[in-house]
């Protein structure tokens, strides 16, 4: 990894994990790939799943707050 490469990573490994999350959706889409129309249709199945299930009573739910805490705390 090139110098600027290793600083730009230093300073996000300083944000906080939301704001990580969204600069790697970020540049995650900054690609451009043949596949990447397939696997958008594949996310939008598995979320209208995970949403039945959710309605069936077949999952729960947990707050982004309470997973980032968690992370938060496994970091330490």
């Amino acid at each position: 990894m090139s110098k600027a490469g290793e600083q730009i990573l230093a300073e996000a490994l300083k944000l906080p994990p939301v704001e990580r999350a969204e600069l790697i959706e970020n540049l995650f889409f900054s690609f451009e790939f043949p596949s990447r129309k397939i696997i958008d249709e594949l996310w939008a199945q598995e979320v209208e799943s995970r949403i039945n299930a959710f309605d069936r009573g077949e999952i729960a739910t947990i707050s982004a707050e309470e997973v980032f805490a968690k992370i938060e705390k496994q970091k330490q």
